[in-house]
């Protein structure tokens, strides 16, 4: 390529301007018919060219390739059907045929590989990918972009949107490969709303719509709903319609509900059909029932305990005379407020979370009758705790009235009246409410006891359930038991308030009564034999907690069917960990063979999988905006590929078209001068003596 160039060695409007004088001047010489007027012409053209200084420019150059991207989806969704393999053989054939052409770089890129953890809530980011493979392309060299994928992209613009952007896909043809069949249909399960907390007992509402893309709105799809992994609950959905459901909270806790539609002969994927939702059971308003059998300094610290939680509705009573002390004076006058016997122990009993008897016996208030009540109340999933002191020991024992049969331990009639400093037992290692307390292990910076002493304590004898606190000469000093859907916690002592105190050193008395209490109302991170995973980093932390030393496998199902068995390795305080990897979302359940327990990893409703069936509305109007076209696997392996003049149509049925943008880089420059100087000056000399010549003549 040659052209002409001028390096000029004053300003152009200088030499505009001598250009303007000459030929002034040598029009006014013609006008006057002076002599030799054109010959002076010569040298000062000459002298003109000259300070122009005129090169000539031959540039070498070399043909450009334009640049053609294909992206490949590989997203979750193309797991389904043929997609896979489609794509597979789509990508190969187009390799070779752009290979072949020769003046193209072409440039291949994957996309879509969800990570585990995050469930496919990000979903397909193909244009995310294309827009940083062509980062580096200039808009004159992009051919085209190809994108092999089913439709199901979730950063897909309308054309006006890219066009605001500036996207720079739009500079070339945008052409879409689908890789699922045109029929396909699908049913699915959609979360629309639900509550991340919920009151124990009551049902929470969550908003539910089943969709099928095949029945008409309204048609009755079956759908079955699981808690915690539980018995199924059926009931019908109607298609297309946000319904709202009523999921009981029957614990506290996480209450997980699988919820699942019936599966549709030939739709394109269940993976979709079911959803997960998961509440946090909380409790309104806990209700206790305090009753101390004569005041003494270790029920200020009950009373402390249980009003300084806000959540817990507490009914306290003092029996400040009891009834085996008669000196006259009427019951009445003595009494600070009545004792509704029979309202708290017939009428309501039900109704309260936990009772605690502190100090109390038989020479209270309560008639036996109503004992009765309280024993068959435990029975039947109440909790009670007893907090004793000497009079567990005498003949006015609670022991020997109708809660012996709910007790743990039988008192022997003995009350050790000394110091002692009060220790964990091999149970009591282990269990939750007892392991992990400040202090259980020692000090360790002196390494002697960690806990102050108390100075009293009731012997008994033929304990049941977990002696955790162990005292004097290895009695036991707290007992846990179970009773039938109940529990019951005995408190071998009256002095633990010397802990609040800080006597020799304290001990965690408020920690200790709190454990108890929420243990004897089923708080589930006090189990002792329990089971949880929790998610995190892509994996499930599977947390086993037993009484048992004896290492036990756990089995996990994943949500396809397949399991895994892993063993959990011993760690301190009764508990067994291990971890195991996640490969898809959905609801992982687990088994030790004898507790179970499940888990919900990823979200309700993931983006990648929610929505699976093959679609061009997406990427169509994109495509077409930018004239590629759109083309369905099914019909063929891959359409053939032909370069088009910019501006031209660039896909027909059964061909996609790529930019021929013919672009060249200069390889080098040849710099030629025209105005010699040994020329310039002979130029100027010829032409002023020409002119002296001739104004001589």
């Amino acid at each position: 390529m040659t052209g002409l160039t001028f390096s000029p060695l004053v300003p152009v409007p200088f030499i505009l301007a001598m250009c303007g004088v000459a030929l002034v001047l040598i029009a006014y010489g013609i006008w006057h018919r002076a002599k030799g007027a054109l010959l002076r012409a010569l040298p000062v053209a000459a002298l003109i060219v000259a300070i122009a200084d005129p090169e000539l420019v031959r540039e070498t150059q070399s043909a450009l390739k334009d640049v053609a991207v294909i992206v490949v989806d590989e997203s979750a969704s193309q797991k389904v059907g043929q997609r896979e393999s489609r794509a597979a053989k789509a990508l190969e054939k187009l390799t070779a045929d752009l290979a072949a052409i020769g003046d193209l770089e072409v440039r291949t890129v994957l996309t879509g590989r969800d990570d585990p953890a995050d469930g496919g809530q990000g979903g397909t980011r193909l244009f995310e990918t294309l827009s940083s493979a062509l980062s580096d392309v200039p808009a004159q060299r992009l051919a085209g972009s190809i994108l092999i994928s089913d439709g199901q992209i979730h950063d897909a613009l309308t054309p006006e949107r890219a066009a605001q952007n500036h996207a720079a896909y739009l500079n070339a043809p945008v052409h879409l490969l689908v890789t699922g069949e045109r029929k396909e249909f699908d049913r699915r399960i959609r979360l629309e709303s639900a509550p991340d907390f919920g009151l124990v007992g009551q049902p929470a509402t969550v908003r539910l719509r089943a969709e099928d893309t095949m029945a008409a709105t309204g048609t009755p799809i079956p759908v079955t709903i699981k808690r915690n992994g539980g018995a199924a609950r059926q009931m019908n959905l109607p298609a297309g319609t946000t319904i709202e459901v009523p999921m009981p909270l029957e614990s506290s806790g996480v209450n997980v509900f699988e919820v699942e539609v019936a599966a549709a002969a030939g739709e394109i994927s269940t993976v979709n059909n079911k959803t997960l939702v998961s509440i946090n059971g909380i409790r309104e308003r806990t209700r206790v029932l305090l009753v101390s059998g004569q005041p003494h300094v270790g029920e200020r610290a009950w009373r402390n305990l249980l009003k300084s939680d806000p959540n817990v509705d507490l009914v306290h009573f003092t029996i400040l005379r009891p009834l085996t002390k008669d000196d006259g004076t009427p019951l009445n006058e003595l009494a600070l407020i009545a004792f509704p016997i029979r309202e708290l122990f017939e009428e309501q009993l039900k109704e309260f979370d936990l009772i605690i008897f502190d100090r109390y016996s038989q020479k209270g208030l309560i008639p036996f009758q109503y004992m009765t009540n309280v024993a068959n109340y435990v029975r039947q999933g109440g909790a009670v705790m007893l907090a004793v002191g000497p009079e567990y020991a005498d003949s006015y024992s609670l022991f020997g009235g109708p809660l012996q049969g709910i007790l743990p331990a039988e008192p022997t009639g003995r009350v050790f009246n000394g110091a002692f400093r009060p220790h964990l037992s091999e149970v009591g290692q282990r269990h939750p409410v007892t392991a992990s307390l400040e202090g259980a292990l020692g000090n360790r910076a002196t390494g002697g006891p960690g806990w102050g002493r108390w100075l009293r304590q009731i012997q008994v004898s033929s304990p049941e359930g977990a002696p955790v606190l162990m005292g004097l000469d290895k009695e036991p000093l707290l007992i846990l038991n179970r009773v039938g859907e109940g529990r019951v916690a005995l408190l071998l002592s009256d002095t633990a308030w010397l802990w609040g105190k800080g006597f020799d050193g304290g001990g965690p008395q408020t920690e200790l009564l709190r454990r108890v209490s929420h243990w004897l109302m089923k708080e589930p991170e006090l189990e002792e034999e329990s089971l949880t995973a929790d998610v995190s980093n892509g994996g499930l932390e599977v947390l086993r907690h037993s009484l048992s030393a004896q290492e036990r496998p756990v089995t996990v199902k994943a949500p396809d069917g397949s399991e895994q068995t892993v063993m959990p390795k011993a760690d301190a305080g009764g508990r067994f960990s291990a971890r195991v990897e996640v490969s898809a979302p959905g609801l992982y359940s687990l088994s030790d063979g004898k507790i179970t327990a499940i888990a919900a990893v990823g979200t309700p409703n993931p983006l990648e999988s929610y929505d699976v069936v093959a679609t061009e509305a997406k990427v169509g109007p994109l495509a077409e905006a930018s004239g590629g076209g759109v083309f369905w696997l099914e019909d063929a392996i891959a359409p053939a590929i032909r370069r088009v003049v910019p501006g031209r149509v660039a896909h027909g049925s059964t061909w996609l078209g790529l930019k021929a943008n013919k672009q060249v880089a200069v390889t080098g420059v040849t710099q030629t001068p025209l105005s010699p100087v040994a020329l310039i000056l002979l130029m100027i000399m010829a032409g002023a003596m020409l002119a002296w010549w001739r104004e001589g003549k």
